[in-house]
C-alpha cells in the first residue's frame, strides 16, 4: 500500500512532528488542517510530506481514517486498543467509535475462505448527529 510494506515506519524529525501534531488534534483532521497547524507552529514541512506521512501512518496501522461528506480523508491516531470503526456526523465532524465485532469476524472469514492474507477493510458510517439534526436542540447524539 502506497509503495511501502505494511508496518514500515522510519521516524524522521518531520514525521515525528506530524504525528505529534496529529495527536494534539481533537478528533479526526484533514492533511490540510494538520499542515496549517504545523506551519502556524513554525514547523517547516510541505503539504506533500504531510500527505505521505499520513498514508504511511495509515499503512502501518498507527492511524484510523474516515472520509467526510466530500470524500476528503480525515485521520486520527489509532487508540491503544487497536483498529476501530466510527460513526461520523456529516455536518459537524463529530465521531463516535462503534462496536463492529461482526464486521471484524466477517473480514476474517472472507480472508480464510478466499485464501487471502493481510486483508484490510474499511467501513464508513456517516449520518447527522443529534446536535446537528434540524429541530433537535438537546445536544444528545441519537439515531
Amino acid at each position: 500500500m502506497y509503495g511501502t510494506t505494511r508496518g514500515a515506519w522510519r521516524p524522521t524529525p518531520q514525521r515525528a512532528a506530524i504525528l505529534e501534531a496529529l495527536t494534539a488534534c481533537d478528533g479526526f483532521t484533514s492533511a490540510q488542517t494538520l499542515h496549517a497547524a504545523l506551519t502556524a507552529d513554525g514547523v517547516e514541512v510541505g503539504l506533500t510530506t504531510v500527505y505521505r506521512t499520513l498514508h504511511l501512518l495509515e499503512a502501518s496501522g498507527r492511524v484510523d481514517m474516515v472520509r467526510d461528506s466530500d470524500g476528503e480523508r480525515l485521520y486520527r491516531p489509532r487508540p491503544a486498543d487497536g483498529h476501530q470503526h466510527y460513526l461520523l456526523c456529516r455536518r459537524c465532524g463529530f465521531s463516535l467509535a462503534v462496536d463492529a465485532e461482526e464486521v471484524e469476524r466477517w473480514a476474517v472469514e472472507v480472508a480464510r475462505a478466499t485464501g487471502f492474507h493481510d486483508v484490510d477493510h474499511t467501513l464508513e458510517l456517516t449520518g447527522v448527529c443529534g446536535s446537528c439534526r434540524p429541530g433537535h436542540d438537546d445536544g444528545r447524539p441519537d439515531a
